[in-house]
């Protein structure tokens, strides 16, 4: 099922949210929901709070070669226990901000550790777009958003245009 993605502002995306203490098949079919919503807007990653979820739990999707098979990865808890001295910058989005990107710089390798849907615990190293894709949607889970980093002048451009976008649709 496709849910709706909350719209920044809204308080909700700027709350830090607790772990998941059960993974249960509602939270499962939850999970699901989230990659079915990620891929329909389309995106490459989804966290909890952007559905009104106040769990730690994110999805992602970051295979982009065509001739690849998806790699749809589901982490509840996710954690980053390890990241490198070196940076990277890419143009971030976000689906909770639609249409706006900024360049964020962040550490262009981390280690991250996670439940898988199981409750197995996994653990993988990140690099590239994977790298910057699971710092921003765990970002997500701790209340900051892709903005936080950018000046406060173009943040407060992008949330006036955020505030319009969602008047409009309430009129819509």
């Amino acid at each position: 099922m496709i849910r709706p993605i909350l719209i920044h502002p809204d308080p909700r995306l700027k709350k830090v949210v607790d772990p998941v203490a059960d993974i249960t098949d509602d939270l499962r079919r939850t999970a699901d929901d989230m990659l079915a919503t990620m891929y329909d807007a389309p995106g490459i990653g989804l966290a909890g709070p952007q559905i009104g979820l106040m769990a730690r739990l994110i999805v992602l999707d970051c295979e982009k070669d065509e001739a690849a098979a998806p790699r749809p990865l589901i982490m509840f808890n996710p954690e980053i226990i390890a990241s490198s001295d070196e940076k990277s910058v890419y143009e971030e989005g976000c689906l909770s901000i639609p249409e706006q990107y900024a360049e964020v710089e962040r550490p262009a390798e981390v280690t991250v550790r996670w439940m898988d849907r199981d409750g197995k615990a996994q653990e993988e190293t990140f690099d590239k777009l994977w790298a910057t894709c699971v710092q921003h949607e765990i970002d997500h889970l701790d209340g900051k958003l892709f903005i936080d980093y950018i000046s406060p002048i173009k943040r407060q451009i992008i949330t006036r245009k955020m505030q319009k976008l969602k008047r409009d649709r309430a009129r819509a």
